[in-house]
């Protein structure tokens, strides 16, 4: 009988008509086995059969590491000194089912291009084909104790936020106000950031994935829009809030109200039964029916978790039905360039009834950095 962990991927696999998976350390192997291991020069690739059937290819010197998974399979260590290619010979010993035209899914937004070298010589007779979402789909519905550590990846990532922005002045840097966010967030105990943070003020803020400046400083009535997220127990909060400095016009008032009703236009669109196409297109469409709908750039949000872009996807044409355990983002935007960038980002999960907004920190318009 397989190990149970496996069996959410051979389901996977089963449904795609693949015969097996080829997986690299990352979420996915996080997911099925509780650790993580460095993607590095050394390949370790671990291949699970629709049969049930495990076996790995580990560089020695993370087989202490790799024993402690108990890992349902045979387990082939290699050393620098001897290369990884008789290691791939003997994983296709270990399968020998597999020799024939055989269908494998790869992670192909993960894999890199000399393990899949590695893993066609080893099987030249079997076809490998993209399956990173069917093998990524056992991490579509969270646990509760999944949803726990993202709910506490927030509270401590939101905490830091709320430290730093009482410190905020007319003349700091972006990359002030960035270096005193990461500081708040380690103080706050995360675990590690779950990317750079954005911090974008005036005309950068229209960059949607805009680079923290240290040449311009903050001056009054300017946007400044704060991306980031600290990640806690491996999962990663992904926060967007965009405040004003001192003071904000009429023009931008509006320009932030219009992004943030489609936020609430989004969360009310959000429950079980709904798909991503409903929630982007409920989203959008308050984008667009508003004065400013030329300044639309990206899609409604993204599914959130071990990876900070993961499945779902929300957008028109992904016809994903959401249901209870999904947790992905709520972030429309709009961005004039030169001039300002609004998102505002929440991390919602669906539930039985609804929808939870694990996010919590306030949306109306804030102004920050007024002198005291």
């Amino acid at each position: 009988m397989s190990d149970t962990r496996l069996i959410p991927l051979i389901e996977s696999l089963k449904q795609r008509d693949l015969d097996a998976a080829a997986l690299v350390p990352g979420p996915n192997f996080l997911s099925l086995f509780g650790r993580d291991f460095h993607l590095m020069e050394r390949p370790l690739v671990v291949v699970v059969t629709a049969d049930g059937k495990a076996a790995a290819v580990v560089p020695d010197l993370e087989m202490s590491a790799f024993d402690s998974l108990e890992f349902p399979g045979v387990a082939i260590p290699w050393r620098d000194q001897d290369g990884y290619t008789a290691a791939f010979d003997a994983l296709a010993a270990e399968l020998p089912e597999l020799h024939q035209s055989r269908n494998f899914g790869v992670e192909a937004q993960r894999m890199r291009a000399f393990e899949l070298f590695a893993m066609q010589r080893a099987f030249p007779n079997a076809t490998f084909s993209d399956a990173h979402a069917d093998i990524s789909s056992v991490r579509l519905c969270k646990t509760p104790e999944q949803v726990e550590s993202m709910r506490e990846a927030i509270r401590r990532s939101e905490h830091a936020l709320e430290v730093t922005l009482k410190h905020v002045r007319v003349g700091m840097t972006e990359k002030m106000v960035q270096s005193m966010l990461i500081n708040a967030l380690i103080e706050a105990g995360c675990d590690g950031l779950s990317f750079d943070p954005i911090v974008a003020a005036a005309g950068n803020a229209a960059e949607p994935h805009a680079h923290s400046r240290d040449d311009y400083a903050l001056q009054a009535g300017d946007p400044l829009l704060i991306d980031f997220g600290g990640r806690y127990r491996g999962f990663n909060a992904d926060i967007t809030r965009t405040f004003f400095v001192e003071s904000v016009s009429d023009e931008h008032r509006a320009f932030y109200n219009t992004v943030l009703n489609a936020n609430l236009a989004g969360l009310k669109a959000s429950t079980p039964g709904a798909t991503a196409h409903d929630v982007d297109d409920a989203t959008t469409a308050v984008l667009e029916a508003s004065p400013f709908a030329s300044c639309i750039a990206h899609k409604t949000g993204h599914g959130l978790g071990l990876d900070v872009h993961e499945a779902p996807q929300i957008m028109r044409g992904n016809h994903h039905v959401l249901s209870p355990g999904n947790l992905f983002t709520v972030e429309p935007g709009l961005y004039r360039a030169d001039d300002i960038g609004v998102r505002i980002e929440d991390d919602v999960l669906i539930t039985e009834n609804g929808c939870d907004v694990l996010t919590s920190f306030p949306k109306t318009l804030q102004i920050v950095g007024k002198p005291t």
